[in-house]
C-alpha cells in the first residue's frame, strides 16, 4: 500500500510565492537509486489536467513553458519527497495541483500513484 500526499497550497497574491510538497509513504523501496519519477500536474476549472514539471530518476527536469523561470522542482530521494517552489505567481496559475509518482516498490515491482491534490489560488 502506497500513499501520495501533497501539502502547501493556499491563497497568495499575484507576484507572491508558494512551496508545495509531496510525500510518498508505504511499501516503497529503500534504494535511493530506484529511478523514481515524479511530476507536478495542475488542473484549473473547466480545463484539462496539464503537466507543470517533472524530475526523472537520473535527475532530468522538465518544465512546461508556463513554469519555466518561475517554478523549480526538486526532490529528496531518501525521504521519497518532491517539491515545487513557485515564484512570481500569476492568476493563471490558480488550479488544483497534483503530485504524480512512478515508484519502485519494496516488492520489486513499480507502481504509479496520484495525490489527492492541493488548491493554489492566486488573487490578482
Amino acid at each position: 500500500q502506497v500513499e501520495v500526499m501533497e501539502s502547501g497550497g493556499g491563497l497568495v497574491q499575484a507576484g507572491g510565492s508558494l512551496s508545495l510538497s509531496c510525500a510518498a509513504s508505504g511499501s516503497i523501496s529503500s534504494n535511493v537509486n530506484s529511478n523514481n519519477f515524479w511530476a507536478w500536474y495542475r488542473q484549473a476549472p473547466e480545463k484539462q489536467r496539464e503537466l507543470v514539471a517533472s524530475i526523472s530518476g537520473p535527475g532530468v527536469v522538465y518544465y512546461a513553458s508556463s513554469a519555466k523561470g518561475r517554478f523549480t522542482i526538486s526532490r529528496d530521494n531518501a525521504a521519497n519527497k518532491v517539491y515545487l517552489q513557485m515564484n512570481g505567481l500569476e492568476a493563471e496559475d490558480t488550479a488544483v495541483y497534483y503530485c504524480y509518482a512512478d515508484l519502485q516498490l519494496s516488492s520489486g515491482s513499480r507502481g504509479r500513484y496520484w495525490g489527492q491534490g492541493t488548491q493554489v489560488t492566486v488573487s490578482s
